[in-house]
């Protein structure tokens, strides 16, 4: 048996490569360009990590069953991920240290490059499942206009894959417990929440340090609120709004959810609630990082050659920001949530059924 040569940091790492890629264009070189390479080229190796995580967390929930055990295994993926996007934000606060008039020292060599041009973060954006059609374009095309014919087909190809939302639509669709037996979730939670609307609208109109302007805000506010809860008691009119773009969850898959944070305390839902809620925090984390001021920005010809590149960059990036979020739904559950104290209480063999058991029964 040949005997296996040692394992050597600097070879296992492969940091001859790794140390070598960083070749600024800049002639002379301009001091900051080494960081400004240095600093997105690790954003490349963490957008890799990322989409490891997703490709396991994909393959996990594409599953036909997926076993609540296997829950673990996914939350611990979608945790690493956020773990990874504070790390992606704190490499931000480095790269302000350059000005924007150290910047104009090499960008001139960058153009037509682009940070719009992120291959493995459009992915990541893909697998997560972002709305095509909520895309903004760039300069009036589509996003993979300013990418190379074969980066291109990668993401067209990736855009027809089952994302992590479709898993997640399908998942909530299975949820159990929104009619057990006797215990109806739906009407019950209906019922409770037109009990607290009415004592809602009864305390604004009978308010003593409301004048009429103030009165009639009010009840406009409550007017819109109780709009929201008639489109989520309909599922006609929840049809409608998936059918508008306007929502993206089905009826059912909504209800799921909305259950699961309403109940987060019973044990059999704080996976399954850990799972949500870690989800809206990945959305949350990539939207705050595309939002984030640079100093600088990326490259765009729409502008001279010798001013920063920074406003129309960060004018998409904002408004990207508000757009290119996945998990709309999730984000809007706080909207129906009532009070603990006014939640329908379960019956006993609901709970029994979402709780454990440890030794005789």
């Amino acid at each position: 048996m040949a005997v296996k040569e040692p394992v050597y940091y600097w070879s296992y790492l492969h940091l001859d490569q790794l140390l070598s890629a960083q070749e600024p264009l800049s002639d002379p070189t301009a001091h900051d360009e080494l960081l400004f390479i240095v600093v997105h080229q690790a954003f490349e190796l963490w957008f890799k990590q990322i989409l490891f995580e997703l490709d396991a967390v994909l393959a996990v929930m594409g599953r036909e069953v997926v076993a609540e055990k296997d829950m673990g295994e996914v939350v611990a993926h979608l945790v690493r991920i956020t773990k990874i996007q504070r790390l992606l934000t704190d490499q931000i606060d480095v790269l302000e240290t350059m000005t924007p008039l150290d910047f104009l020292e090499f960008r001139d060599v960058l153009i037509p490059a682009s940070g719009f041009q992120s291959v493995q973060f459009r992915l990541i954006e893909n697998k997560l499942g972002l709305d095509t059609g909520h895309r903004l374009r760039i300069k009036g095309m589509p996003y993979t206009s300013v990418l190379s014919g074969e980066h291109a087909v990668t993401l067209e190809a990736s855009e027809r894959q089952p994302s992590l939302h479709d898993h997640l639509e399908r998942w909530l669709r299975r949820t159990p417990f929104l009619s057990f037996g006797g215990f109806d979730f739906w009407r019950a939670y209906r019922e409770a929440v037109g009990e607290m609307m009415a004592r809602d609208r009864a305390v604004i109109e009978a308010h003593p340090q409301l004048d009429d302007e103030g009165r009639a805000a009010a009840l406009a506010e409550f007017d819109a609120t109780m709009g929201s809860f008639d489109a989520a008691f309909d599922a006609n009119k929840w049809a409608e709004l998936v059918r508008a773009g306007k929502r993206r969850l089905t009826h059912r898959a909504f209800l799921a959810a909305l259950l699961i944070n309403l109940y987060r305390d019973e044990p059999i839902f704080q996976l399954p609630f850990r799972f949500l809620t870690t989800l809206v925090d990945i959305d949350e984390g990539f939207n705050r990082l595309a939002a984030t001021p640079r100093p600088a920005g990326p490259p765009d010809d729409r502008r001279p050659q010798s001013a920063p590149a920074a406003r129309p960059a960060h004018e998409y990036l904002a408004a990207a920001a508000r757009r290119h979020r996945v998990f709309t739904d999730l984000f809007d559950l706080p909207t129906f949530f009532i009070p603990r104290s006014a939640l329908p209480p379960l019956p006993a063999e609901v709970a029994e059924q979402m709780g454990f058991r440890y030794g005789p029964s």
